[in-house]
């Protein structure tokens, strides 16, 4: 079955030393051409990817630096959609109203939030930002695409304000659903179902998910009857393993519906 990624990276990031450590360049896989871009769709038989500017290292106007280079790969190539980057930081404020300017452009369909770098999405110097970022999407019909993980600003208790404050029409992805073990368990256990019957426009990734996520989460969608359509494949590369996550995703999901939904139709519903 040809596969569909909803979540990976271009740019080369600079070694940083992370955690007090030596500088050190983690992501092995980073791609800064759109050349090494596309012959990893070839090798892995990838057939679309939503391609979003790399970020890791503390300095944002690296990640914002890579904007221009994911919409030229989109214009350069159908199977690409691009992804950007935007900050609801004052600080930020400059460099994100360039970044939107860009929303129009051909072969753009989303904005890319992380919390790694700074604010929360509850923390109120940080709502006129947001305001300015979904209302963008909202004009443009793109998808607001969110990194989860545990803890702090980026806990699924802190995104999920997003989903609920926004979430009534304008889409919402929720990178590596939750991100972790308390991030799977609440979602899973009551709310994405729940924001789902709610009329919310709510969709997530497994990317980085601990291996009983994907299981339970099928079970759920099988047994509930609800969500089979909202969730993405994504690899997540080069910080993640498109072999493995396709691996772990395509076991839970299985060889029907679901699994069409999952590797191919919700992708091409959400970003064509």
């Amino acid at each position: 079955m040809p596969v569909n990624d909803a979540h990976r990276h271009l740019g080369v990031l600079p070694a940083y030393p992370f955690y007090g450590g030596p500088a050190v360049r983690p992501d092995l896989g980073a791609r800064g051409t759109i050349d090494e871009l596309l012959a990893d769709l070839d090798a892995e038989g990838t057939e679309r990817a939503l391609v979003i500017p790399n970020y890791g290292v503390p300095d944002p106007e690296i990640a914002f630096s890579f904007n221009e280079l994911c919409v030229e790969a989109a214009q350069r190539d159908d199977r690409i959609r691009a992804g950007l980057w935007v900050s609801p930081l004052d600080r930020d404020a400059a460099r994100t109203a360039q970044a939107l300017s860009l929303a129009a452009e051909p072969g753009v369909r989303a904005l890319k939030l992380s919390f790694l770098l700074g604010g929360r999405p509850t923390d109120p110097a940080c709502r006129p930002g947001l305001d300015r970022i979904f209302a963008a999407a909202r004009e443009h019909d793109l998808v607001v695409h969110v990194h989860t993980s545990p803890g702090a600003a980026s806990d699924i208790d802190e995104v999920g304000a997003l989903v609920e404050d926004y979430g009534d029409d304008v889409k919402v992805h929720l990178v590596h659903f939750g991100g972790g073990m308390s991030g799977h368990i609440k979602l899973v256990g009551s709310r994405f179902f729940d924001w789902i019957a709610a009329g919310k426009q709510v969709y997530t990734d497994l990317s980085w998910a601990i291996g009983f996520a994907p299981r339970w989460l099928a079970a759920e969608v099988d047994r509930r009857g609800l969500g089979g359509d909202r969730i993405l494949f994504a690899s997540d590369e080069p910080w993640g393993d498109q072999a493995g996550e396709y691996a772990r995703l395509a076991a839970a999901a299985g060889d029907g519906r679901l699994a069409e939904l999952v590797f191919r139709g919700t992708f091409d519903k959400l970003y064509g």
